[in-house]
């Protein structure tokens, strides 16, 4: 160490003390494995606020890792969820499609998948009655699935996420708060699926918001999704930052730090 020069050092050392890094954890339902990823806040305060990412329907990608390490910087512990399991992850958007359906069908067995990625959030430090659930797409239905099985949690926001529920289903009180975060030219989310989750939300007395952003449709917050609207799913930039910010106000009324 003494023949390292001090400028060089120093920068090594604010390195160390500026920057978290993401780690994989390996956990399991019964005999699946299952791999998320984990990273401490930068900076650590006594009320250690959680968020637990859902990612989207082709599993965790770039941008469920980058938003992690986005709010580790903002103080946040943060843990990505591995919802399909080693082996299970799709190659292309059939079988993502196809796997995506499989669990918003057996929603409880999502549920459960979230429940367990919880935990692990929670042992990597988090309070475990100070977290918000968060999802994109696929993971926007995964954090409302969490909101209708009463997790212990302070609230959940979903981004571009499926809002429907089969109709059979029965309407239980939710207690969390609820945020959604929609493109308004999203097609692949009927009126009728819109009606049905804000008159759900109605009934159950839920504290909520839906905000809608303009000329945003389906994966919005995601740079990959391109720029062609015309594709049903495209990256817009505008919409992507004031939903974050609409999710940090948010954040700063739910969670304490």
């Amino acid at each position: 160490m003494k023949n390292i020069p001090f400028f060089i050092l120093g920068i090594v050392l604010l390195s160390n003390s500026t920057f978290a890094q993401l780690k994989s954890v390996k956990y399991s339902d019964d005999a699946q494995v299952l791999n998320g990823f984990q990273i401490q806040p930068i900076k650590k305060s006594p009320q250690k606020p959680g968020i637990l990412i859902l990612p989207a329907w082709k599993g965790i990608d770039k941008h469920a890792k980058t938003t992690a390490e986005t709010l580790a910087k903002l103080g946040y512990y943060a843990f990505v969820a591995d919802i399909y399991g080693v082996g299970n992850y799709p190659k292309d958007n059939a079988e993502a499609g196809k796997n995506a359906g499989y669990y918003k069908t057996n929603f409880a067995v999502y549920q459960k998948r979230i429940s367990f990625a919880l935990e692990q959030l929670i042992k990597s430090g988090a309070n475990p009655d100070n977290i918000v659930i968060m999802g994109y797409c696929f993971g926007g239905t995964g954090a409302l699935e969490a909101a209708r099985a009463h997790l212990n949690i302070k609230g959940v926001v979903s981004f571009h996420g499926g809002l429907g529920k089969d109709a059979s289903r029965p309407t239980e009180p939710i207690t969390t708060k609820v945020l959604v975060c929609h493109g308004a030219d999203d097609l692949y989310e009927s009126k009728e699926e819109i009606a049905a989750f804000q008159q759900e939300m109605r009934d159950t007395k839920a504290d909520w918001q839906m905000v809608y952003y303009a000329n945003a449709v389906h994966s919005f917050t995601d740079p990959d999704s391109g720029n062609d609207n015309s594709k049903g799913a495209a990256y817009n930039e505008k919409a992507d930052k004031r939903s974050f910010e609409h999710f940090k106000v948010f954040l700063n009324e739910v969670l304490k730090k």
